[in-house]
């Protein structure tokens, strides 16, 4: 099977595993204008592509042989995911009149919205080493650079059309009416896996 195919199958796998960037874009294209939700999807798609260049660059390998750098990295996002997740909860403990339709617990404006979709992503170090994993087992040495680099634009470009099309998804009207009527428990998930998410990093 040609590489970049190869390579392209694999990284869709991935991307279709839920994690805490499919629950970002599927929520806040559920709750948020369009022009906020494609700004997420930026922003989680420019997290990838500095997890696919530093792996290119090796800096798994600097993180392997440097622990305390790559616990650091760990509990900074951990600690990210972990803010993301109280958030999502303190809006589902409010009272019914105070939560609004716009999900007050997600971050409104268009930079905001990309912010939080780059730092959701970039949030989870183990993306790295994903990126390494597939890059070492897959990309030998005989690879140009140049080649490396046309699959660094691959799968940025098939992770930014994956999530666009999760966003698509969810802000379809009855994608968005049943949001609307179970946000505060919706929200109450959201938090507890983002909490879930965070603890895993901190503590594993």
């Amino acid at each position: 099977m040609p590489l970049f195919l190869t390579i392209a199958l694999v990284h869709l796998l991935a991307l279709a595993s839920p994690g805490p960037d499919f629950l970002f874009v599927s929520q806040t294209a559920a709750s948020r204008p369009r022009t906020q939700a494609l700004a997420g999807v930026l922003g989680i798609g420019l997290g990838i592509a500095v997890w696919a260049a530093l792996a290119l660059l090796g800096l798994h390998v600097l993180l392997h042989r440097l622990a305390w750098l790559q616990r650091t990295v760990a509990i900074a996002g951990g600690a990210y995911l972990l803010w993301m997740g109280f958030q999502l909860l303190r809006a589902a403990w409010q009272p019914t009149s105070a939560t609004s339709a716009s999900a007050p617990s997600l971050p409104s404006g268009v930079w905001r919205s990309l912010r939080a979709g780059l730092l959701t992503n970039l949030a989870n170090p183990k993306a790295v080493v994903y990126f390494a994993s597939v890059f070492s087992a897959l990309v030998g040495p005989a690879v140009t650079a140049a080649t490396r680099w046309q699959l660094w634009l691959l799968v940025t470009v098939e992770s930014l059309a994956w999530f666009a099309l999760v966003s698509a998804l969810f802000a379809l009207p009855p994608m968005r009416r049943a949001y609307l009527r179970k946000a505060r428990t919706i929200d109450a998930l959201a938090g507890g896996v983002f909490v879930l998410f965070g603890l895993q990093l901190m503590l594993g």
